[in-house]
């Protein structure tokens, strides 16, 4: 093995290593406070592919020429840095072969459409939001009624204080940020972050009362993009579920 070799692979495997921290600050950086999510976003959606085609190409090219050098050690390094790079291709990949998405390209979901929930603390002036809270009529309903027919109210048998309780841990289970609550009137405003790219959506939570027993109302609102694939949904399901 001469050292020229030796520091092939390893050079291609360190580029490989490097390239995945980039990619993971890229996409957790707003988590850690350096920027706000589009600007992560942003950098993944510029960078990503290139730097995966870069390195998957790089160590497939080092892995021919060390394999034909009989440099077995070398050349397992380059194959590592390879299937890394294919590995940071995957999304774009597995965009290819999947069906396009059925999701409406609606950002706002509510158990109530015909009378949405209002959020009275948090206000167009939240930090990086593009959407408004005003909700978008007739038009959004029915695509979310098409899509999502089984989000409704929760008709729940426990009292309205309990059920307001009951709603308030979940959300702080569901690691939400509770911005407001508000025990007489049975309802909060809370901040819901995505695990990739942290990107904040508000959610606010009403309980009314019916009779002994009540009614649990949720919406949840992307600040950010037209179209959420599915998100808000799948958090009011998340939500819904832990209430029943």
């Amino acid at each position: 093995m001469t050292a020229r070799s030796s520091r092939l692979g390893t050079g291609l495997l360190l580029l490989a290593l490097c390239a995945l921290v980039a990619v993971a600050v890229m996409m957790f950086g707003a988590r850690l406070g350096l920027w706000e999510p589009i600007v992560g976003f942003g950098y993944a959606r510029t960078y990503l592919n290139p730097m995966g085609y870069a390195v998957a190409g790089l160590g497939l090219l080092g892995l021919i020429y060390l394999l034909v050098k009989g440099e077995k050690a070398g050349a397992f390094k380059a194959a590592i840095a390879c299937l890394l790079g294919l590995g940071m291709l995957a999304p774009m990949l597995m965009a290819k072969v999947q069906p396009p998405s059925s999701f409406p390209p609606i950002h706002d979901v509510s158990t109530d459409t015909s009378n949405p929930p209002q959020f009275l603390v948090l206000d167009e002036s939240r930090p990086g939001a593009r959407n408004s809270l005003v909700y978008g009529g007739e038009e959004i309903a029915m695509q979310q009624q098409a899509a999502f027919p089984d989000i409704v109210p929760v008709l729940s048998d426990l009292t309205p204080e309990e059920a307001f309780a009951k709603s308030l841990a979940i959300g702080q289970d569901m690691e939400w940020e509770i911005v407001a609550q508000d025990h007489d009137g049975l309802r909060f405003e809370a901040t819901a972050r995505t695990p990739i790219y942290h990107f904040a959506d508000d959610v606010v939570v009403i309980v009314t009362p019916e009779g002994e027993s009540s009614r649990i109302d949720i919406r949840s609102v992307s600040r950010i993009g037209k179209g959420d694939r599915g998100v808000n949904a799948a958090r009011i399901r998340a939500f819904i579920g832990a209430v029943e």
